[in-house]
């Protein structure tokens, strides 16, 4: 059981997002390739391998036989091969890494990951339409990013936060809270949320109990062993300068949640008075960057590398504290949120503890 921090204090902040803006600037990679040739598929081929090969960072916990692929593969590739042929062969070579930051560009498609892309609309959590009708209601305010009302009487904070590619302020959040001075908790509803800015982590953080306490803790790919990193760098708490939410929050996870949302789900670990409801998140979380192939295509793979408190890479998915499966039935028959409904229930019964 989680207990409620008793007090704040605060501390320096050192962190590792400054270490990857440099990363996150490349995300718009698919607007990068400037030319195309053919006539060169071996070529291009053996160079997406390659780069795959010693610089992706998530070979150990893919447990991808990344040499087999090429085995399998390579055989299938002549220079004389129209460019559709070739971009399907590469397309599939990365879809073995099942990794939602790997995709491939061409001036005419576009690969991801079909595992990935699939389990975040076929396993989704949520359905939309009962949110809106029956807990935002036709009056839910709406603050940045951030959809929310009050539920059992004003007891709980409702939140909807539907991407964290949505800027969120301190101020902005304060404001939410203080339109609910009757709350006991607060449900934060990230299903569906498939990731964006990692500062926005940080600002919902920073309303949150403070005590220098470490996130989690990251590293680069420095080498063309599968296993060259950088030493690990942690993330600490943001800074608390002002009015703290030591109340419990249950933040709401599904299938859907990637990347940056899978990162907010990992720094929960550091806060006593935050519980994660529903199901285990959808992964991504390490950090991509792009090149570009001899052809002029332009490739996108994680190269760095994410652990929790725990010491565990959740890469593939991040397990909630409370396993919840949603009833799609009942939101479809009651519009009824089976979820929401347990967190409400867990707030209004708790005594400071969740």
């Amino acid at each position: 059981m989680k207990h409620i921090f008793p007090h704040k204090s605060s501390f320096h902040r050192l962190t590792t997002v400054g270490l990857f803006m440099s990363l996150l600037l490349t995300s718009g990679c698919e607007k990068a390739f400037m030319y195309e040739s053919r006539g060169d598929a071996v070529r291009t081929f053996d160079h997406l391998w390659q780069r795959v090969d010693q610089q992706y960072s998530m070979f150990d916990v893919k447990q991808v036989d990344w040499q087999a692929v090429y085995d399998s593969l390579r055989p299938k590739v002549t220079d004389t091969m129209e460019a559709d042929s070739l971009f399907a062969l590469c397309a599939a070579m990365l879809n073995c890494l099942n990794d939602g930051h790997v995709n491939l560009y061409s001036s005419f498609d576009a690969s991801r990951s079909d595992t990935v892309h699939r389990r975040f609309y076929a396993q989704s959590g949520i359905d939309i339409e009962t949110v809106v009708l029956s807990y935002l209601g036709v009056g839910y305010h709406s603050t940045g990013g951030m959809a929310h009302a009050p539920l059992c009487g004003g007891q709980v904070i409702y939140i909807y936060y539907g991407s964290f590619s949505n800027t969120v302020s301190l101020a902005g959040l304060r404001h939410i809270i203080a339109s609910y001075p009757n709350a006991k908790g607060m449900i934060l509803d990230l299903r569906g949320n498939g990731g964006g800015n990692l500062l926005n982590i940080d600002r919902i953080l920073g309303v949150m109990p403070s005590h220098g306490q470490v996130l989690y803790r990251s590293q680069i790919k420095s080498g063309p062993a599968h296993d060259s990193f950088t030493p690990l760098v942690p993330t600490y708490a943001p800074v608390n300068d002002g009015d703290i939410f030591s109340l419990p929050v249950v933040v709401l996870i599904d299938r859907g949640c990637f990347s940056a949302t899978s990162t907010f789900a990992i720094a929960t670990q550091a806060y006593d008075n935050i519980l994660l409801m529903g199901d285990t998140t959808g992964g991504g979380l390490g950090l991509p960057t792009c090149g570009t192939l001899p052809n002029g295509w332009v490739y996108r793979f994680s190269i760095t590398r994410t652990l929790a408190l725990d010491g565990c890479n959740y890469e593939n998915g991040v397990p909630p504290d409370i396993l919840l499966p949603f009833d799609r039935e009942q939101a479809f028959r009651l519009r009824r949120d089976n979820i929401i409904d347990s967190a409400c229930l867990l707030i209004t019964a708790s005594k400071n503890t969740i």
